[in-house]
């Protein structure tokens, strides 16, 4: 098994999952700044090419999401219950949230104060991060009320789904989220980090 990465989040959760369920792959790191993830070579593996991408035989697959659940049926692990449908459905729900919603809450912040620092594209944008707070907001609500009394997102215990939406918001201290009226999605970061593999998931 090969998986394809870059220093990013959905890379992140793909690799930290893999060192949870100690899934043995070669981890093959990719530069965005030097154009091998648009290489030909590349783009049959990944058409959209972006990163993460996993192969394995003859499957190819791309999207975090999809990467993980593979991988969870591989190792045999309920972070992804196949055999549950009911689970299934509150976990791609969370997924679904993730991508639709909470990803574009949180990723101005990640944008500005990460992305740029790494790769100097400048100062971060005030009036962009202003412009963002409603909808961190608005989410950021609904997640912290969704975690009170809760330790995981679904299906209450550890799932991808927790994987999924913590790496949006890993680096929120960075990123500068104003997340202090949100203690129960601060709390629930925090105790992910004390997963040695959700605290260091990428490959030596």
């Amino acid at each position: 098994m090969q998986i394809y990465w870059i220093k990013a989040q959905a890379p992140l959760r793909v690799l930290a999952l893999c060192k949870h369920l100690g899934v043995q792959a070669e981890f093959i790191q990719l530069d965005p700044t030097d154009g091998s993830l648009k290489t030909d070579k590349y783009a049959k593996l990944n058409p959209n090419m972006k990163a993460p991408t996993l192969v394995d035989g003859e499957t190819v697959l791309w999207e975090a999401s999809a990467i993980m659940v593979y991988l969870c049926q591989k190792a045999g692990s309920d972070m992804w219950p196949a055999n549950h449908a009911i689970e299934q459905v509150d976990v791609i729900k969370w997924l679904s949230w993730n991508d639709c919603h909470w990803m574009e809450a949180v990723g101005n912040f990640y944008f500005e104060y990460i992305v740029k620092s790494t790769f100097n594209f400048g100062q971060p944008d005030q009036q962009a991060i202003e412009a963002g707070l409603p909808l961190f907001h608005k989410y950021a609500a609904v997640l912290n009320q969704h975690l009170q009394g809760k330790d995981h997102v679904a299906c209450g215990r550890l799932t991808i789904a927790d994987f999924q939406l913590a790496s949006m918001a890993r680096y929120w201290q960075e990123s500068q989220m104003p997340m202090q009226d949100y203690p129960n999605i601060v709390n629930w970061l925090n105790k992910l980090m004390q997963l040695p593999a959700w605290a260091e998931p990428w490959p030596l």
